[in-house]
């Protein structure tokens, strides 16, 4: 494949999670208007260049024929699908930009964000877009929006980070060596991938007991997403994590956060009338790949996850929550189960994208999770500047799945954190969002800075 890629020819064969992903894809471009994507956006202090950024990404893009990839199955020769990845890239990159007023405010810029990371990709062999939002002599925003299929949010964040060396770097190719787009086919070890799958199985059926709490999901075809976004200071951001180690511990950010939005929709679904005893059913995503890592690993689903409970007459207080989430952590990581599931979803690629879809809300009757948390952690670009921007802040707008149709995404970048609530257009009325942002602020921020 040349530029240093470690790479099949033409194929690069999915991962059981990697299915999973697909199998939401193909549930959200039924239920919703666009499928399992993603917007990661970098708020930059000036304005750039846009003839400069078409010409540097499309000389960028046009080294990774995979972005232009395509789901394929051969059901004769081998039951593993694959991203099949064309010979050279694709057409032109998509690239939209808009302007704003310097006076317009956060909420005409998210606006228009929204709008970019609802629209559904072109066709099936398109697989990013890029916006680049003028806001007059003072600011401009870049987005990405991308197909999970191709990218999950670490890996878009380094995407762009290769991409500012190869801008830096004046379209060196040789930015790419050792980016592997090489993968088992996954179809050995067969023992070993049933007894995960009894281990996730019984896991499964243990968390199913109590349906889970969730709200109602108003789904048409052309349903999108809506988001809110909570963007704390520096200062702000110290507090957080000094009351985060003092109340959970060292190196225990995520129980406090996770939390803090326990809290803040129990509030809500209090408002809505929910009946005791409840049951809060929350899946958790996470990334703990180094930064080597991650850019070996550039392309496809690279996340774990855990699943948390609360059940009871009520929540409970902070300090009791705070050692449930840890415990319920500290059991599943002992237990192997993040490993587990990844071994067993090997297990799914054989039954078709439908299938998949309807298999996976059995066990919940439908009602798959209350809402979802992914807490993405320190971001893996690494630069200050983007194009020649200075990025003075980067968060992601995901698109969810259907159900649950919510999530809340913790991301940090130059010491800033960052909280983004998704959820189905129509699910939360605006004085819900308001109340739900209150909420999340005070329970993440101590009342008076220690």
């Amino acid at each position: 494949m040349g530029n240093g890629f470690v790479a099949m020819k033409g194929k690069r064969y999915l991962s059981g999670s990697d299915w999973v992903i697909c199998t939401l894809d193909h549930t959200l471009k039924m239920s919703t208007c666009a499928g399992n994507m993603s917007q990661v956006v970098f708020m930059l202090d000036s304005p750039i260049d846009e003839a400069a950024v078409r010409h540097h990404l499309q000389n960028y893009v046009d080294h990774l024929p995979v972005a232009f990839g395509r789901v394929a199955r051969n059901y004769f020769f081998n039951l593993a699908p694959y991203w099949k990845i064309p010979e050279k890239a694709g057409p032109a990159i998509n690239l939209r930009v808009y302007h704003v007023d310097d006076s317009s405010g956060r909420e005409a810029v998210l606006n228009v964000l929204e709008q970019t990371v609802n629209r559904p990709f072109q066709n099936d062999n398109e697989h990013l877009a890029f916006h680049l939002i003028q806001g007059g002599s003072r600011q401009s925003w870049f987005a990405m929006t991308f197909d999970h299929r191709l990218l999950d949010a670490r890996g878009a964040e380094a995407f762009l980070n290769l991409f500012q060396q190869y801008w830096l770097e004046k379209g060196n190719p040789d930015v790419l060596d050792g980016i592997a787009l090489t993968a088992p086919s996954g179809l050995t070890n067969w023992k070993k991938k049933f007894s995960a799958g009894r281990n996730v199985n019984r896991t499964f059926i243990a968390l199913s007991r109590h349906t889970p709490e969730t709200l109602p999901v108003p789904v048409q075809k052309d349903t999108g997403f809506r988001f809110a976004l909570l963007a704390f200071g520096k200062q702000e951001t110290g507090r957080i994590y000094d009351a985060a180690y003092r109340e959970a511990g060292y190196l225990m950010e995520m129980p406090y956060l996770l939390s803090a939005v326990i809290l803040a929709m129990h509030e809500l679904f209090k408002k809505r009338g929910v009946e005791l005893p409840v049951h809060y059913l929350i899946p958790l995503s996470l990334d703990l790949r180094s930064a080597d890592d991650i850019r070996e690993e550039l392309f496809f689903n690279h996340v774990s996850y855990l699943f948390f409970q609360v059940h009871g007459e009520g929540v409970p207080e902070r300090g009791a929550l705070i050692q449930s989430i840890k415990e319920q952590m500290y059991e599943q990581v002992k237990s192997g189960l993040p490993a587990d599931l990844a071994e067993a979803s090997y297990l799914t690629r054989i039954a078709p994208l439908p299938v998949l879809g309807k298999l996976l809300h059995l066990p919940f009757k439908g009602k798959v999770a209350s809402f979802m948390f992914s807490h993405v952690g320190k971001s893996s670009y690494g630069y200050e500047e983007i194009m020649g921007g200075e990025v003075e802040n980067l968060f992601h707008m995901p698109r969810l799945p259907i159900p649950p149709g919510l999530g809340f995404f913790f991301n940090t970048f130059g010491g800033r954190l960052n909280l983004t609530v998704s959820s189905v257009s129509g699910m939360l009325h605006q004085e819900e969002i308001s109340a739900l942002e209150q909420g999340l602020r005070e329970g993440l921020l101590p009342s008076t800075p220690q």
